[in-house]
């Protein structure tokens, strides 16, 4: 009796979530998100790019910000104009690849602010090389930064969120952690990786009862903003280069909505679920036809340079 019961709850609750995802879909962030007023939002790689823009989009919320990169220029610079917006602000300069500076940069925080209630995992770097041309450091490098480092920032400020009951964790990842793409195996995997820790992470927080720690894991396509300089698309009109100021407003209003996972642009998507009924011959066809196997041929980038 027990069995029946728990299938038919199961079923009722399976369209249920369907029918609300739906209906959640054609609702505006501004009328059914959260108010981050007075949270105190962490974003990791802050100096620059998606991570300036995101700080910038916390502030004018009401959040307070706390910026945490390896450049202390470019992260002073995104200070002041957090600033200029009306939002306290507290800068650190960490190595997202050594896990003893993340832990001591944690523990300041701790000590001159509180708890972290949002933490944006964003710092990432791309060597942009095929597998055989990267050397055992970059390896290394891209898994520690875009990778490990998620775990150490979230071993620092999850157990305060959950004791609290209270938070979210964001992961930005790429659309190469759900596909790879030809000469980003380092890249891939290592984004995989963030993509598959998000999803389990979210398991557990939901199987010990915290409905109130949320995490959203991000995963979009070459975004502009310097990291893939050179990479192209063979058709933009579907598969666009991502406009950064676009991106950040998607990842904002999804981390206000609780969205758990955001693809960007949506298309995406489509493309997921085609990888997991298709061929995998038939898949490579595609990639090449879509330009997605020589995306990466003219590729230039910014972060290769400072791993070599």
């Amino acid at each position: 009796m027990n069995e029946v019961l728990e299938f038919f709850t199961t079923l009722f609750l399976v369209i249920y979530y369907w029918l609300e995802a739906i209906v959640l879909t054609f609702i505006p962030a501004g009328l059914r998100g959260k108010s981050v007023a007075g949270e105190t939002v962490l974003v990791t790689g802050a100096g620059s790019g998606i991570g300036r823009l995101l700080s910038k989009k916390f502030a004018a919320l009401g959040g307070r910000l706390v910026l945490w990169d390896i450049n202390e220029a470019g992260n002073e610079e995104t200070a002041e104009q957090v600033k200029a917006l009306g939002a306290t602000v507290k800068t650190y300069t960490v190595d997202l690849s050594s896990r003893d500076s993340i832990y001591k940069a944690a523990q300041q925080v701790k000590t001159d602010i509180g708890e972290v209630d949002i933490l944006i995992n964003n710092a990432g770097i791309v060597t942009g090389k095929k597998f055989l041309d990267c050397s055992d450091h970059m390896i290394q490098k891209t898994f520690e930064v875009n990778t490990i480092a998620h775990f150490w920032t979230c071993k620092a400020f999850l157990p305060g969120m959950m004791e609290r009951n209270h938070g979210h964790v964001v992961n930005i990842a790429s659309s190469a952690g759900l596909i790879g793409v030809n000469g980003l195996a380092d890249y891939c995997a290592s984004k995989f990786g963030a993509v598959g820790f998000d999803e389990s992470l979210r398991l557990e927080l939901s199987m010990q009862g915290k409905t109130g720690v949320h995490t959203t894991v991000v995963c979009p396509y070459f975004i502009s903003t310097g990291m893939f300089e050179g990479a192209k698309t063979r058709f933009p009109s579907i598969l666009p280069i991502i406009k950064p100021e676009d991106a950040a407003s998607r990842i904002t209003d999804a981390v206000v909505c609780n969205q758990h996972i955001l693809m960007i642009p949506r298309v995406v998507y489509i493309f997921v679920l085609l990888k997991g009924v298709m061929p995998t011959k038939v898949s490579a066809l595609l990639a090449k036809y879509f330009g997605a196997s020589n995306s990466m041929d003219d590729f230039k980038g910014r972060a290769a340079r400072k791993l070599d």
